[in-house]
């Protein structure tokens, strides 16, 4: 196992977002896509070698959004509190696909991604955070299908390389699941436990200087084009790599003590970005990790993979 330090980060966002979350690279455009959960906000900015060229560009919702992900053809697919919705261009109008299938007032949609089919799939948030209610759910058609359950917070959603392997993460148990995939029907089978993270010790606060070890809790992820798995660790201050096999290869330290969702971008796919959290965290944290809540970036040696796009529905 290898550990990689925080000095190769640089900010590619300097004004942070409450909860930044579910970037992807659109390689048409060469830009940097995400989400701002609490500011009820899409983002996005032109990149060139790890920086940002001009401001970035919001789009303002009257919900939270929970992910995004481009569209054939052009504009965006988005997983938002009571749905999901279509939008043809940045900014456009919001064509709604599917209702949300749960109770909006205790549940809203959280991390999703395409599948390389073209499908949308999204898990679910229970925000009262005592039970794991949140499903993961995949968009067939206009139809919104369970497809999993068992987490409180859906999170780490990624396919391997070949699209055979399914990886979905439940944040609060500190669990990454995996089942076989079908990615001509679009099912799962043969679920088995992926990696176990060690769980938060009892007492632990952040900051606390003689306080128990605590490497974090599994937020959102990417897989490279190796296969290996990319695990943010919320509170961890850092990025674990896993094998195809869920052994950690490497553990990369993060410049913020919440990255929230790693993905590969650039011309060759070889730019790691992160998005971050500094929502709910202390005065003193907030003081000693300003930049909490903004856009890392960094270089890596292995690629990774291409964002798959959403296929409408006739």
């Amino acid at each position: 196992m290898s550990s990689t330090p925080a000095l190769h980060w640089q900010a590619l966002t300097t004004q942070p977002d409450g909860l930044s979350e579910s970037p992807f690279w659109h390689p048409h455009e060469q830009r940097l896509y995400w989400v701002d959960i609490p500011g009820r906000r899409l983002a996005r900015v032109s990149v060139h070698d790890q920086q940002a060229q001009g401001p970035v560009d919001y789009w303002p919702l009257s919900q939270e959004p929970g992910c995004i992900a481009p569209v054939h053809g052009g504009g965006l697919v988005m997983a938002l509190r009571d749905g999901i919705y279509l939008a043809r261009e940045w900014g456009g109008l919001l064509q709604k696909l599917a209702a949300a299938p749960y109770d909006t007032q205790r549940l809203r949609f959280n991390d999703g991604k395409c599948d390389p089919q073209g499908r949308l799939w999204a898990g679910s948030l229970y925000e009262p955070r005592d039970q794991a209610l949140g499903v993961l759910y995949a968009l067939q058609g206009h139809d919104l299908s369970d497809m999993a359950h068992g987490a409180t917070t859906a999170n780490g959603l990624a396919w391997s390389p070949d699209a055979r392997t399914l990886y979905w993460a439940d944040t609060a148990s500190h669990r990454v699941r995996a089942w076989d995939f079908d990615p001509t029907l679009g099912t799962l089978s043969h679920e088995r436990l992926f990696h176990q993270f060690a769980p938060k010790p009892a007492g632990w606060t952040w900051g606390q200087p003689d306080g128990p070890a605590y490497g974090g809790r599994p937020d959102g992820a990417t897989v490279d084009a190796q296969g290996a798995y990319w695990s943010a660790q919320y509170e961890g201050q850092r990025l674990v790599r896993l094998s195809p096999q869920g052994e950690v290869l490497a553990v990369v330290e993060t410049p913020v003590p919440c990255p929230t969702m790693p993905c590969f971008g650039g011309e060759d796919l070889q730019t790691l970005f992160i998005t971050s959290s500094r929502q709910g965290r202390s005065e003193a944290e907030l003081q000693r990790y300003p930049l909490a809540g903004c856009i890392f970036a960094m270089r890596v040696d292995v690629p990774g993979l291409p964002v798959n796009f959403y296929q409408p529905q006739a």
